[in-house]
């Protein structure tokens, strides 16, 4: 299931019921506000979807509740390592914001886990396809020492969503240094790292 094209008042259904579950959780989150959210009366909100549930899977099927993080937004190579891994660490980092973050915790509860795992595991999955491709291409074109793929890219992905949700989740008061410095250093360690191998 990967998001249809839905109807004006469904799509506002959506949509508010992604916005309270960011805000509130998926269990505190009602029907009826999501309808009051959505500018509709509960009964319009069941005769467009069956459940609670159902809202929250269409939702998460669609690729702007996923953050808009796909394999194609990592296209814009320079094969040059150090702006290359800068931008994909700001790429995730500038979509994944604390909102997004909070609607990931949010899809996350018990009730609906089971069936959200597979959408919630689309952003990470996304940014590691692109990241391990990029990585074997600069080692075809020499511009890499060899080096374990797979566990490359999850060490450095475990860097960047690390960040994005002690900074999401604590903030500026936890969560001392800025972005664009984090992203600097953290790629000049990785590159230094690798320059060793």
């Amino acid at each position: 299931m990967e998001g249809v094209n839905l109807d004006e008042t469904s799509q506002k259904i959506v949509d508010a019921a992604m916005v309270l579950i960011r805000e509130k959780g998926y269990v505190a989150t009602t029907t009826k506000e999501i309808a009051k959210t959505a500018g509709v009366n509960e009964c319009t909100l069941f005769r467009k979807f069956q459940s609670k549930k159902e809202i929250v899977l269409e939702g998460v099927s669609q690729a702007q509740w996923r953050a808009g993080i796909t394999p194609d937004i990592f296209e814009k190579v320079s094969w040059e390592l150090t702006t290359d891994l800068e931008m994909f660490m700001r790429m995730y980092m500038d979509r994944m914001t604390p909102e997004f973050v909070n609607l990931s915790i949010g899809l996350r509860a018990p009730q609906i886990y089971e069936e959200t795992a597979p959408f919630i595991q689309k952003v990470p999955q996304a940014f590691l396809t692109a990241f391990a491709d990029y990585l074997r291409k600069m080692q075809e074109k020499g511009k890499l020492p060899e080096t374990e793929i797979d566990t490359f890219a999850v060490t450095f992905f475990s860097a960047v969503f690390g960040y994005t949700f002690l900074r999401a989740s604590f903030g500026e008061a936890f969560v001392k240094v800025g972005q664009d410095a984090y992203i600097r250093h953290s790629v000049q360690m990785l590159v230094k790292g690798l320059e060793r191998v």
